[in-house]
């Protein structure tokens, strides 16, 4: 029987012949991504430094006047520095090519990066909370003035950012981090809020009110962020992948008879990894087959890293797949 021929990465073919030479990735293929994440780097990191640089004016500035909503809108930075910084990472570690050690690269530390910042968030909130609830029995004199300035100052950075990574490359790291820029846009405004009225009215139980909603938008962020890395970690279907229909799809196409042991899991941000047992009338049909089914995965599923195993039907298991081709 033939050798068993997989498609990888980007879309090069493999058969699983001891005498062939190991190739772990097309060279033309990776100096594309280099070119494209490279690029991407130089965007994020940027919009790091900016975003960390005021982040440490704001916790300055908050514990000098006073005013918890700086101090948790310098949090709320924090936090999208945290998480520029995690897709400067991924975008760096994407030019790391696979090696004999590690055969997905190391898009996995983006992960555990991810899965460590969440835990970190939820303790600061728990930190601006208990504090917020403290001022609320002893309120605390407050430099209205020092907290408008900032704020401004700290709303302008966050949608200078923004338009960096707006006109940036657009992935999907980079507009998860637009996502958290706007957010902390919001937490400026709430602390420009807190200083117009605490220099109107005198009124300073508006800086650890606003505070709690600074918190609300950071946990909002960190529990969506920590609820996505378990389920990477996990090896969970991808939130945006309909498993079913993937497997409709290919077993849509002409001579594939069935699909089974279909697996799509997440490698790291945006590189998802698909893995599936064809079974088709013959095996001489499989070049073409395999040339429609990765097409077919990428251009309707967004998946790139394909293996797929043909299967004869003399050779097929009798347990049969759950993935039949759709009725007409």
């Amino acid at each position: 029987m033939p050798a068993h021929k997989h498609t990888h990465d980007h879309g090069h073919g493999h058969d699983h012949d001891p005498d062939q030479n190991l190739s772990l990735e097309n060279g033309e293929d990776h100096v594309r991504h280099h070119l494209g994440h490279d690029s991407s780097s130089k965007t994020l990191l940027i919009a790091l430094l900016l975003t960390l640089g005021f982040a440490c004016v704001e916790v300055v500035a908050g514990f000098w006047s006073g005013s918890l909503a700086l101090l948790s809108d310098a949090a709320h930075m924090v936090t999208d520095a945290t998480s520029l910084g995690l897709a400067a990472a991924a975008a760096w570690l994407a030019r790391r090519p696979p090696s004999l050690q590690h055969s997905y690269g190391l898009v996995r530390a983006e992960v555990l990066a991810a899965l460590i910042n969440s835990l970190a968030m939820l303790v600061l909130i728990g930190f601006i909370v208990y504090e917020a609830l403290e001022r609320f029995s002893t309120p605390q004199p407050i430099a209205g003035g020092t907290v408008v300035v900032v704020a401004v100052i700290g709303l302008i950075v966050n949608l200078i950012v923004a338009w960096t990574l707006h006109h940036g490359v657009h992935t999907l790291n980079s507009r998860a981090a637009l996502l958290h820029v706007l957010g902390d846009a919001l937490g400026s405004v709430a602390a420009i809020t807190a200083g117009i009225v605490i220099l109107a009215t005198g009124w300073t139980p508006i800086d650890p009110l606003l505070s709690l909603f600074v918190a609300l938008l950071i946990s909002i962020s960190a529990l969506r962020l920590l609820r996505e890395v378990v389920h990477v970690l996990m090896e969970g279907v991808p939130l945006n992948i309909k498993l079913e229909a993937v497997g409709h799809d290919l077993a849509a196409l002409p001579g594939v008879l069935r699909v089974h042991d279909l697996h799509v899991w997440t490698l790291s941000t945006g590189t998802l990894a698909l893995s599936a047992h064809l079974e088709i009338r013959s095996l001489s049909d499989w070049p073409n087959l395999l040339e429609s089914a990765r097409q077919t995965l990428a251009s309707r599923h967004g998946i790139r890293h394909v293996t797929l195993q043909p299967e004869a039907l003399a050779a097929a298991p009798m347990v049969r797949a759950p993935y039949p081709p759709r009725p007409i």
